[in-house]
């Protein structure tokens, strides 16, 4: 039978179209669409089990793959199949599932499966803006409880326009490059990355992507309407009591909010929380537990989380005793490792972070290969939070998303201020030592820091802030949060993250949990965090002010050189002889790039100090030496012949030529070495290219003054003038008429 097919078609406003359809594929999925963009489609099929678990949490997955076939392209590796997901994949699961879910219910912990993949590639359209509204249209049409609609969409700015869905090539013209989702009503989630924007700006570009978010929601509802929108499904939510819930309340309370008050230390407090938590559950017999413990403990947090934010709203307190604007204690330290190419130490508080530079040649960049995108990254961050960073002992699985997650809005902060012309690849890896808040940003700083000692030359410093929020919607009060804590994360309306130079913000990532959260709230609190951001700043300032002028004595020094096409073969050197011998003798490193567009040989050269990197240097310039008609050069005899020594370039190294016997001396010369000997040093005269021998003619007389009295020996009588003068005319075999009585070259070179 044939499928009915719904389909809405969502209007960009530009020409461009997104459609979403279902009916067609992947029927036995809970729920499922088709997205299409131009010659892009992709995949949504979302999935939740009827059974709950008893876990507290919701066990929501959720996974994009880019296909390799969608792009008419194989694999790598020896099996030829797609294997785990690339840093490129994994940072699209997260920006879906941030804003997904916080809108399923909090006692709902039924195994979801949200599953996206790419099945069709077009190389103008960005797949990732589109996984977002994929997701939340599937869960529209299934039977989840899921609260709204949501959307994502990409914005950029060009030549001051604002663009939602930018093409790539658009993207590299525009100065932003933000992903923000959000429902008709709110705005939930922000991530990207500016050319130093100032934070009204940012609020505009927010705006004018909800916008296009809200008439995405709407294709969904319609689409779902046409579909017919299923019942929401029944299932066990958590027992609730009012009266326990007021009894823990009264209990902890105010215990909670004079330890809060006090200002303690992070594992102090958290002791002293622990404390209140077990006297609260001592009062309950172990019956009572085994039928409600699970509540008791949620309660408990309820009541903690409420002094906390009370103390915050009322007294303008904090945890650790600080101001809502305060900054926690900062100290830097540069140069640390003595064997890195650059090392930092930035600490805040109980967060630490230890970055490290390393400067490498194009062969180390990073390479990208995604069927949507393949290219390269000359600048590159690593991000490690091993579990003793928060005291922890907890097994260790790889790299995780949060790795990958903290790591790439760490990368997106300062790579706007890595110069275009930086010679070098550069990698900075964050080892976190200590986390209490905020280690992305603590990165962003002592990234700063390593890279500036590994004298990088930044265009401008960068730090960055962690900011928290917050409100209450019946007073109306709200308090912003500078540098916030590892607990303040999580009882908070809002957390922001914002890294930036003196200038203006680089990147940002903000997570919304309260609705309708006014635009002048939001800019309030980045008008904040600016000057947080300055003050951290002029702390790392004042541990390193400029980059340094130079790379450290163990580090490499990058020198790049172009080279004509047409010396490249000779650089390189049958099977590589010529480039391996140079690495080898000179200890550098030599790679070799052509430019694109003029298809020169762009050759970087690597090394330790200066001596290895001149020797090769000499060496290109003896490949590319070209002597000037007329010039005079300073020589070497190399070797003695019969009839002339072969002489090499003092400048050029391996470019030899004869000086012959003729072009000695004005006299006659029956000895080479009654003139020259080996490893003479001489300057001679470079005639160019000699018309009857076709080899390039050097003189050394011609510099010589001519003997006083000196006259020319005439020339034999070898009727050399008649056959000049006969030349042209040929006998009835094509041959020259003239004689040819040739005589020793020697006497040619006296005519």
């Amino acid at each position: 039978m044939i499928p009915k097919v719904f389909k809405e078609v969502i209007d960009l406003g530009d020409g461009r179209e997104i459609t979403i359809e279902t009916g067609k594929l992947a029927k036995q999925a809970h729920g499922s669409v088709v997205v299409t963009s131009g010659k892009c489609m992709m995949l949504c099929t979302v999935v939740s089990n009827y059974e709950q678990k008893d876990l507290g949490f919701l066990p929501l997955t959720v996974d994009y793959r880019e296909k390799f076939a969608a792009a008419g392209r194989y694999p790598g590796g020896f099996f030829k199949r797609e294997a785990r997901p690339s840093d490129g994949e994994v940072l699209t699961m997260r920006l879906v599932d941030r804003v997904l879910r916080p809108l399923f219910p909090k006692d709902y912990t039924a195994e979801t499966q949200v599953m996206i993949q790419l099945m069709s590639h077009d190389e103008n359209v960005m797949p990732d803006a589109m996984a977002g509204l994929a997701a939340s249209a599937a869960i529209q049409l299934s039977d989840f409880p899921f609260e709204c609609a949501i959307s994502e969409a990409r914005v950029g700015r060009v030549n001051g326009e604002f663009v939602i869905n930018p093409t790539r090539a658009q993207l590299a013209e525009s100065d932003i490059d933000m992903m923000i989702g959000a429902s008709a009503d709110s705005v939930m989630m922000v991530e990207g990355e500016m050319d130093e924007i100032s934070e009204d700006e940012m609020a505009d570009a927010i705006k004018f992507a909800h916008e296009a978010i809200k008439l995405q929601c709407a294709a969904q509802l319609r689409l779902a309407e046409a579909f017919g929108k299923k019942e929401v499904r029944e299932y066990d939510g958590e027992k609730t009591d009012e009266a326990l819930e007021q009894k823990v309340h009264d209990m902890a309370y105010d215990k909670v909010y004079a330890i809060a008050k006090a200002g303690s230390a992070k594992h102090e407090r958290s002791a002293a929380f622990a404390e209140i938590k077990a006297d609260i559950k001592a009062t309950f017999s172990e019956e009572e537990l085994a039928d409600y413990g699970g509540l008791v403990s949620d309660y408990y947090r309820k009541a903690e989380k409420a002094a906390i934010r009370d103390l915050t709203l009322n007294e303008g307190l904090r945890l650790d005793g600080r101001k809502t604007d305060e900054i926690r204690p900062i100290w830097c330290e540069v140069d640390y490792l003595p064997s890195t190419h650059g090392s930092s130490i930035f600490t805040r508080g109980e967060t630490q972070a230890l970055a490290t530079v390393t400067l490498g040649t194009s062969r180390d960049a990073n390479k990208i290969d995604m069927p949507s995108y393949e290219g390269e990254e000359n600048f590159y961050l690593h991000y490690n939070f091993p579990p003793f960073c928060t005291g922890e002992a907890r097994p260790i699985r790889g790299t995780s998303r949060r790795e990958v997650g903290h790591g790439n809005l760490a990368q997106r902060g300062l790579k706007g201020m890595i110069p275009k012309d930086c010679p070098y690849t550069v990698r900075v890896v964050s080892e976190v030592l200590e986390s209490n808040g905020s280690s992305s940003m603590a990165t962003v700083c002592a990234g700063t820091m390593a890279l500036m000692d590994a004298g990088v030359q930044m265009i401008r410093p960068v730090s960055g802030i962690a900011m928290g929020l917050i409100s209450d919607a019946e007073s109306g009060k709200y308090a912003v949060l500078s540098d916030i804590l590892g607990d303040e994360d999580h009882l908070g309306d809002m957390d922001f993250k914002v890294t930036g130079t003196a200038d203006g913000i680089t990147a940002c990532q903000m997570d919304i949990k309260v609705k309708g959260l006014s635009y002048e709230i939001l800019v309030n609190a980045l008008k904040q965090a600016r000057n947080g951001r300055l003050h951290i700043l002029e702390k790392l300032t004042d541990t390193i002010a400029t980059p340094n002028a130079d790379v450290k004595e163990h580090a490499p020094t990058m020198v790049t050189r172009r080279v004509p096409n047409e010396f490249i073969g000779a650089l390189i050197g049958p099977g590589g002889k010529v480039i391996q011998e140079m690495q080898k003798e000179t200890d550098t490193t030599i790679v070799i790039n052509e430019d694109p567009v003029t298809e020169e040989g762009i050759v970087e050269i690597l090394g330790v100090g200066r001596v290895g990197i001149d020797a090769v240097m000499a060496k290109i310039d003896a490949i590319l030496f070209k002597p000037t008609v007329g010039s005079v050069y300073e020589v070497k005899v190399i070797k003695m012949l019969d009839f002339g020594a072969v002489v090499e370039y003092m400048d050029a190294p391996g470019n030899e030529v004869l000086l012959h016997v003729s072009e000695l001396a004005w006299e006659r010369t029956e000895n080479v070495s009654d003139v020259v000997n080996m490893g003479d040093v001489f300057d001679v005269k470079y005639f160019g290219q000699d018309p009857r021998t076709r080899k390039e003619k050097v003189s050394r007389k011609a510099i010589l003054p001519k003997p006083e009295g000196y006259v020319a020996r005439p020339p034999r009588d070898d009727k050399r003038s008649s056959g000049r003068d006969n030349r042209g005319s040929r006998d009835n075999r094509g041959r020259d008429n003239r004689t040819d009585d040739r005589k020793p070259r020697e006497d040619k070179k006296e005519d």
